[in-house]
């Protein structure tokens, strides 16, 4: 999950963004109304944490241009400000709830969780694929009873793909989602923690669970999966070219 956290407070933004980081979160940070909207504009986000009294363009203005540019991903907003009037124009604006300041940080993990949830990127108690047994809650990895050790960031590159199971996830969307802007996209970053993540789980196993697929990206799932989408692939390469399949398409990796 990679979010957006807007907040001028620096000392505020670390605490957030250190507590984020090590619930497996991917955060960028923003100080500014306009770095918030430029961020969003060129970056995908799960989740926005938008503080109200922000420099520039305030919260409320950030959050009606979001929606204005199409954007849907939710919006938590922070203020100090707990009126009434304040909730209702942040609600008005397109936010979908609302944390008033000073907040308990276990509060704030439980309205994303809550905004997630309605989202439809619900994170389960527990995601099984084949023998792979993920706990969201511990943050841990078991293989058929086998306690797998992780990192947070290898955790994090784990459940992304349990998510997405049965399904080939390139670099691109991996990149979105699991890292965050410091992310060097000519890196080699993604296949060294692939090769990581690889053999932790599939150590001493017959049945390998994560596959490569060469120019497209990553799979997780058992053989028959495996199997699946490499006959879809070969479907789809040899379907006739119509007038729409030959159109070249904006890159957006």
């Amino acid at each position: 999950m990679r979010l957006l956290l807007v907040e001028d407070d620096a000392r505020i933004a670390r605490f957030v963004a250190k507590g984020l980081r090590e619930q497996t979160y991917a955060v960028d940070v923003a100080s500014t109304g306009e770095d918030a909207l430029y961020q969003a504009a060129i970056n995908t986000y799960d989740l926005v944490i938008l503080d109200v009294m922000i420099p520039g363009r305030d919260g409320f203005e950030v959050c009606r241009e979001l929606r204005k540019s199409g954007q849907r991903m939710p919006i938590l907003m922070l203020t100090a400000r707990d009126a009434v009037e304040d909730r209702i124009t942040g609600l008005d604006h397109g936010a979908d709830d609302y944390l008033t300041k000073p907040f308990e940080f276990r509060e704030l993990l439980a309205r994303l969780r809550a905004l997630l949830r309605r989202s439809g990127e619900f994170r389960p108690a527990k995601i099984t694929v084949a023998d792979l047994v993920l706990d969201t809650g511990a943050q841990t990895v078991s293989r058929a009873g086998r306690n797998v050790a992780l990192t947070a960031k290898e955790y994090a590159l784990v459940e992304y793909l349990a998510r997405n199971a049965g399904r080939v996830v390139g670099r691109a969307e991996i990149a979105e989602h699991v890292w965050d802007e410091t992310f060097d996209p000519f890196s080699n970053l993604i296949e060294v923690y692939i090769n990581r993540v690889r053999r932790k789980i599939d150590l001493d196993s017959a049945k390998p669970l994560l596959h490569t697929r060469r120019g497209a990206g990553y799979l997780l799932g058992s053989a028959a999966d495996s199997s699946a989408s490499e006959a879809s692939e070969e479907s789809a390469s040899v379907r006739p070219r119509t007038k729409t399949n030959a159109t070249v398409r904006k890159s957006h990796a």
